[in-house]
Order: structure tokens, then sequence, then C-alpha cells
């Protein structure tokens, strides 16, 4: 049986790419979840399966702002909480600044207080981004990382540092019991095409046979998880008896170069895109890759679906939902996870093959 049964589950960003597919594996499980979102990024688009669920409900409000009566009321016992609630492209993240970085402060503190009134347990989705440009390869969770914290990537890397600090002060004034995923590079069906994030701009790219964008010389790295995997991994360190005491890597350490993720794409779509290039943004990472050795010994947890299996997941997801791609297509392209020449479906292991039947 699922841990997640008859819980009373927050989802705050319920709406968004990563959210949105937690809200979908908590109520497999058995969960009973409130979304929480500002739909500044999340789209209701994201939750329209869930429209009917009896056990689903989203609230629409900002997490930066007094949390609504619906979710303060006593009569309502929370017994988790996902703090997602952040934009995690540059393009978004960057638009509205101050916004980002007091959703990661203000925001986290407003869910955190939540936590303490009602006794649940909180989890805070940090991210890689802590570590910056890192001077340390792969990176573990004992370091401190190598951030500009006055640059235009701070109001993301510092205010999920700044919520990290402050969810460990909840817990070491015992105010409430916390986990902290420090999310690494993910993708998978539902990202948004105007996210800025590398493998939704090479596919969308790809599909639409224009040229391919890689910034800098295209040798800078990263590691890609697949959305199912990630989410079982934060199932799994949510629901983890007795005490975390730090940090937790969630994400795949196979990595790869910029470059060869983009003539992946292009091969998998049969697409005529040539790759260009563009000077790399300020702060942009050189190398990013997550020691999960933490995540296997304490969850049990590491990635599951290949590279390709996950591309292949994603472009199928893209060319149906964006009508992309039906002149770039080849019979190799999109079905690479089956074999069968048709789009290839969203890639979601049964409970039992997660190991949490």
């Amino acid at each position: 049986m699922s841990n997640s049964k008859g819980k009373l589950v927050l989802v705050a960003g319920g709406a968004g790419f990563l959210g949105s597919h937690l809200c979908d594996a908590l109520i497999t499980d058995g969960a009973r979840v409130i979304c929480l979102d500002n739909l500044r990024t999340g789209t209701l688009e994201n939750l329209q399966h869930l429209k009917r669920e009896p056990r689903f409900t989203l609230v629409e409000a900002d997490i930066c702002e007094p949390l609504p009566a619906a979710l303060t009321s006593r009569r309502r016992r929370i017994e988790a909480i996902f703090n997602l609630a952040c934009s995690a492209s540059p393009a978004h993240y960057q638009a509205d600044p101050v916004h980002t970085l007091l959703s990661s402060v203000l925001g986290s503190r407003n869910l955190l207080e939540l936590a303490e009134q009602t006794n649940a347990r909180f989890l805070l989705a940090s991210t890689s981004e802590v570590y910056g440009d890192p001077q340390v390869h792969p990176q573990t969770e004992r370091y401190w990382g190598n951030v500009n914290p006055t640059g235009p990537r701070a109001c993301y890397d510092e205010g999920k540092r700044a919520a990290e600090a402050l969810t460990y002060d909840f817990a070491r004034t015992r105010r409430t019991s916390v986990r902290v995923a420090r999310i690494f590079n993910t993708y998978g069906p539902r990202m948004r095409t105007d996210d800025g994030r590398v493998i939704s701009n090479i596919i969308c790219q790809a599909l639409a046979g224009r040229d391919i964008t890689i910034y800098g010389d295209g040798e800078q790295t990263r590691s890609f998880c697949y959305v199912v995997d990630l989410v079982e991994g934060l199932l799994r360190l949510m629901w983890l008896p007795g005490k975390v005491l730090g940090p937790v890597n969630l994400g795949n350490p196979a990595e790869v170069s910029v470059k060869e993720l983009a003539r992946r794409v292009i091969e998998m779509t049969g697409s005529t895109s040539r790759i260009t290039s563009q000077p790399l943004p300020i702060d942009d990472p050189r190398r990013r890759k997550p020691d999960i050795s933490l995540a296997r010994a304490l969850l049990g947890w590491s990635p599951k679906v290949s590279l390709n299996e996950g591309l292949a997941a994603t472009i199928a997801w893209f060319t149906k939902k964006e009508g992309l791609g039906s002149r770039q297509r080849s019979s190799r392209g999109v079905a690479s996870v089956d074999g069968t020449g048709q789009p290839a479906p969203m890639l979601v292991p049964s409970a039992a093959a997660r190991g949490r039947a």
C-alpha cells in the first residue's frame, strides 16, 4: 500500500510542469490533493484531466500573499506539503525577479507556518542551481556551491538557498518536520514551449525545422532526469520515516553535452534543422552532474528512464500538442520507446516497479 493513500496533501505549484505530474502520482496512489497555484507559469491545461476527480481541489492563490482560509481552516488536516511554487526556467524567473525571490523566501515561510499549524511534513523543492557554476564535479550535497549573489540568476539561485536556510531553521527550532530535494534538470511532457529550457527549446526548434540555438560552444554538460523518475524520488523522500538531516540530490547522473543533445534530437525527429550558436548567458554553468549516492542509500532511488526513452516520449508529446513536425518526422523519430512507428506514450512506471506498492 502506498504511503500517500488517504492522506490530504497540498502541492504548491501543482499546475506547473513538475507539480502537475506530482498531483497525478498522488491521486494514483490514493491521496486527496489540494493544488495551490497562482497560474503565472502553471496552466489549467495541465490539470484538465483532473477536473472531475473528487479527490482533487484547485485553489488559485499566490503563496507570497496570506494563504486563503480554505487552507488555514482548522477543519482541514493537511498531512504533507510539497513546495514547488517557483518558476524554474530562466526566461520566467528573470521576467519578475522580485516576485521570484519573494516566492522562495516569503512563500516558503507562509507554507512552513502552515505546516507548523497543521503538523504536516514539509518538502522544499530546491534546485541544483544552489551549486551555481560548480568547481566540484560531480556535485555532492556537501558542496556549498559557487554562486554569483548579485547576477541575473541570483533571484532564483539565492532565493532557493535562502529557502533552504529558512526550512532548516524551522527544523532546528522543532517547528515542523522537513525535507529538501535539490532537483537537477528535469524534462518530459507538459513542458512549456516558451520556458527557455534547453530540451524544450531544442525539441520545438527541431520539430519546426528551425535552426537549433545552442549557447557558447555547446560543450557545456547537463544531466537530464525524466519527470516520472523525479516525481518518484520526491515521493520517496517525503514519506521516508524519521528525520532527514540534510538536502538530497535528485537527478540523473548520465551526463551529456548540449551539442550532443541537439544532435540526438535532430536524429530522433528526422529534422533538417542546423545547429547555430549564440553567446553563453551570464553565469551559465559549464558542468552540472549530480552525485546521487545519498538518494540511492537513503531512498533506494535511482532514475530508470534512459535519455533516449524520455526524449522519445517528450518529442511525441510536443508533436501532438503543438502540431509540430508533420514534415520533419521520420519513421525512426518519435517511436524509439516501443519501436512501433506510433508516437511514444508518457512513461509511467507501475507502483510495484516503483517499489512503493
